[in-house]
């Protein structure tokens, strides 16, 4: 099968995710505490999906520090826990992992679903452990959104059911809003990640072409800036900061309310539990729209900054992180994406986004 839009990877992210089964309602954990803007994509496809596709109704949510069992007993009694899906099943990043292994060793009464996870165990008793945990509940669905991630499921979490998987923001292709239409004289931006996931040979990568813009996600900058605004306040101030204005232009103010207020998905979340979270990560996303329909060309080492550009339709090149996680995705789902080239070799960067930029302008 060719595949070379993101309408084919949402079938086919439809057919794996429902071999899950179906279920009335449900518990989706593990909602982002932090400003990494793909988490919360990663939430909201999660929330749509269960929501719109699977009829779930999702009558408790909780992120890792706020979770409490008697609560969602009372919300749910014993239906099934959705873990949300990531970069995280691993021990990169442990504090979602000891989550996770905690959830599944105490509620073996129940079917649990691992959304689409990358794998990744730089310890082997770390992955031994985790294997043993998961064996042991009788009804764990694992969902691996690569090939790579899916071999080392199938070897190591036998006794559950694994399936491959595309990432569960596929679930927003198609949907209003998401398409490019920059005007900006701004050429590229470089998405640059910095933390333990940067690939080490382009830590000292450089593109020496003009206006180019060096940053993260901007969410990163704010850090706890706007933590105790209303939701609605805290989009517009972070649409007034991708923009770097102290005050918005007509067109800006239209813009974020018609997401926050007028978009149609944004009705969804006053039917769910705790809405003021999914409007949260709602927020994040068009603060990482606004951000990348700056720029004609995007270079990325985030596996989220990818799939954002192949959602929006935004020429870009797609750089490795530090383990298989974005190479090993894109030579699964997306490698024929015609707007979208892998470079794996940092010597190599500049002269392929010189060569991709003349093609894309």
């Amino acid at each position: 099968m060719t595949i070379c839009n993101p309408e084919k990877i949402k079938k086919i992210l439809h057919r794996a995710l429902e071999q899950a089964g179906t279920f009335e309602e449900c518990a989706l954990l593990d909602y982002p505490e932090h400003r990494n803007v793909g988490d919360h994509l990663i939430w909201l496809g999660s929330v749509f999906y269960l929501s719109d596709i699977a009829k779930t109704k999702i009558n408790y949510t909780a992120a890792i520090k706020n979770f409490s069992g008697s609560a969602m007993e009372k919300q749910i009694g014993k239906a099934p826990i959705f873990l949300n899906g990531g970069g995280n099943l691993g021990d990169i990043w442990p504090e979602c992992q000891v989550f996770r292994e905690h959830i599944i060793s105490k509620y073996r009464d129940r079917p649990i679903i691992i959304l689409p996870q990358s794998i990744y165990f730089a310890n082997p008793s770390n992955l031994a452990r985790a294997a043993l945990i998961f064996n042991y509940h009788p009804n764990l669905t694992l969902f691996a959104r690569d090939k790579y991630s899916y071999e080392i499921a199938l070897k190591h979490f036998y006794n559950c059911h694994v399936i491959l998987s595309p990432d569960i923001v596929f679930q927003m292709a198609g949907m209003p809003g998401l398409s490019f239409q920059s005007n900006s004289k701004l050429p590229i931006l470089y998405h640059c990640r910095q933390d333990k996931e940067l690939e080490s040979s382009f830590v000292s990568a450089s593109i020496n072409l003009p206006n180019l813009v060096v940053e993260d996600w901007l969410s990163f900058k704010f850090l706890e800036k706007f933590d105790d605004l209303p939701v609605a306040v805290e989009l517009r101030q972070l649409s007034q900061e991708v923009w770097q204005k102290k005050s918005e232009t007509i067109q800006e103010s239209v813009s974020w309310q018609k997401w926050y207020y007028e978009h149609p998905y944004a009705a969804k979340f006053n039917q769910l539990y705790n809405p003021s979270v999914h409007q949260k990560a709602w927020a994040f996303m068009h603060c990482a729209i606004q951000q990348f329909q700056q720029y004609h060309l995007v270079v990325t080492n985030r596996l989220h900054g990818h799939i954002l550009c192949t959602l929006l339709g935004i020429s870009h090149v797609f750089l490795p992180n530090s383990y298989h996680k974005n190479e090993m995705f894109y030579e699964t789902w997306t490698s024929q994406i015609p707007f979208c080239r892998f470079v794996k070799d940092a010597s190599q960067l500049e002269a392929n986004v010189r060569e991709f930029l003349d093609e894309a302008l």
